[in-house]
């Protein structure tokens, strides 16, 4: 028996080599920001030593909003989008990493040759073409006969031959065709800069789902707050209808002026202006909440008022260590893209070295169909080649310099991704540490400016003060409870930042240093 062909096993061998990496190795960089939060007068200085693991329903307690959340993660668009550019990428990973593998072919082959030499004719007919017949008498097609010659049909055919002799071949070929020997580590580094892309891709999901999270929670407490402020302006209006009937009784029985009268209508063509501006506001939100839940909304999952919405967001710690921020998708999207240029630095190096590919055949090949597996029948063939730039005119060195400057943007890009992160959490928590603060105070500047209206209305009415006085206590009043309301929806809205800014539900997913779930698609 015939011994077969050791290119199996060379092939085998050639997949596992490990090939050097010349890639510079990944070391990440320092954080760009100070190693704590700041400190001062404008902050509270945390309790906690690091952030606890949380989920939006940690922070959002409400049932109502936990509902539009889940709402949203499944049928929000951006959300669509990102699931498709996940994919996509994934896909393009795949590609990639196939490239380090030899592309193995099958093909089989039959042919059939009729040699004739003297008178006898030559008869082809064919079921899927024309058959031809060639001959020292003459030349024939289709029925038509000839001299001694040769005949072939169409696919499918039958072949009615002379009786000079006729020839089979039979041919079966397993092979891979310039497949490359990754010596250098060109493909391996490109394969892992797909990988890191992938991963990035999914960290910008994941910093989507955040912002989503984020958007349908303001949009929530926003809608609470403009209901807050509509059934202020009907209240106002109401007070002002009644101002200007009691006003013009009093110019009609000759106790006010006329100007009271126009002034007691100025105040209610005001009121009358911030109730149909409110009525819009509240419609909008709506607009806004359904845009973001990507579908039609039940109004009965929206609070009456941001008194009732605002003590449903619980504060998220913020923590001592600012290293938190390494965990927010943004900011691993942004490593993930630096690992990822930092590979292609390892691709183009390896492209200045010679590139050494095989091509391999392996078959059986025989006259016979019976004897075509036979080990006679046996052949193979191996074709190593090896391709050298010798003169690209300074492109590969300009291809590794590309990569380089390449690296460095995304580094620039990811100290920038921090840097923003920091800031944003240290303004957030500057609002956190003197909201409470503020909010006192206008609860307490609202009291006084109620009670004064009280007293001055009861003085005008007793025609003691002139109604001017009563006039300008109303409005400090109505600018009062909108202060208030405003106050109120920033403090909510704080603690909804302080969840989006330090990452949320991302904390639970994998970073650069150790991608769990992720790290499967290796």
């Amino acid at each position: 028996m015939r011994i077969l062909s050791p290119l199996p096993a060379m092939l085998l061998a050639a997949t596992s080599l490990s090939a050097c990496s010349m890639a510079p190795k990944y070391e990440r960089p320092a954080t760009p920001v100070p190693p704590s939060w700041p400190i001062g007068d404008a902050y509270l200085r945390q309790s906690e030593a690091a952030l606890p693991t949380v989920r939006y329903s940690d922070v959002f307690h409400d049932s109502r909003l936990q509902q539009l959340i889940v709402q949203a993660l499944a049928n929000n668009r951006d959300l669509r989008v990102a699931a498709a550019n996940i994919a996509s990428t994934r896909a393009q990973y795949r590609i990639q990493r196939g490239s380090l593998f030899p592309q193995v072919d099958a093909t089989g082959r039959y042919s059939y040759t009729d040699r004739g030499s003297g008178g006898a004719a030559s008869q082809a007919v064919g079921n899927g073409g024309t058959g031809t017949g060639t001959g020292t008498g003459g030349t024939g097609t289709g029925n038509g006969t000839g001299g001694t010659g040769t005949g072939t049909g169409g696919t499918g055919g039958t072949i009615v031959t002379g009786a000079n002799g006729s020839g089979s071949a039979w041919s079966v070929n397993l092979g891979t065709t310039a497949f490359e020997l990754d010596l250098f580590g060109r493909i391996r580094s490109l394969t892992g800069a797909a990988l890191d892309r992938y991963f990035a891709t999914e960290a910008a999901a994941r910093a989507t789902r955040l912002t989503l999270v984020g958007d349908i929670a303001d949009a929530w407490l926003t809608y609470g707050a403009d209901q807050s402020l509509l059934a202020i302006a009907q209240q106002t209006a109401a007070n002002a209808e009644r101002s200007v009937t009691l006003t013009r009784a009093r110019l009609t029985g000759g106790i006010a002026p006329r100007t009271d009268l126009r002034q007691a209508e100025q105040v209610l063509a005001t009121a009358q202006a911030d109730l149909a501006q409110q009525k819009t506001a509240v419609a909008q939100d709506i607009n806004a909440l359904q845009l973001l839940v990507g579908a039609p909304i039940d109004t009965a999952l929206l609070p009456r008022s941001i008194e009732e919405a605002a003590p449903t967001v619980a504060t998220l710690p913020a923590g001592l260590d600012s290293g938190i921020l390494l965990r927010r998708p943004d900011v691993v999207q942004a490593e993930y893209l630096l690992r990822a240029a930092n590979g292609q630095i390892g691709a183009a190096r390896a492209a200045l070295f010679p590139r050494i590919s095989l091509t391999g055949l392996v078959g059986f090949a025989s006259t016979a169909l019976t004897s075509l597996f036979s080990g006679g029948s046996f052949n193979y063939s191996v074709a190593p080649a090896v391709s050298y730039p010798i003169f690209q005119a300074g492109a590969g060195v300009a291809n590794v310099e590309y990569s380089k400057a390449q690296r460095d943007a995304a580094l620039a890009t990811y100290e920038k991704a921090i840097q923003t992160a920091f800031q944003e959490t240290a303004d957030a928590l500057a609002r956190q540490g003197t909201i409470t603060d503020q909010l006192g105070a206008n609860r307490r500047f609202l009291s006084a400016a109620a009670d004064t209206y009280r007293l001055t209305e009861a003085s005008y009415r007793g025609g003691i003060t002139p109604f001017l006085n009563t006039l300008d206590a109303q409005r400090s009043l109505y600018s009062a409870q909108r202060t208030v309301i405003a106050t109120q929806l920033v403090e909510a809205s704080n603690r909804v930042s302080l969840y989006r800014v330090l990452g949320g539900d991302s904390l639970l997913e994998a970073t650069p240093n150790g991608p769990v779930a992720l790290g499967a698609a290796q």
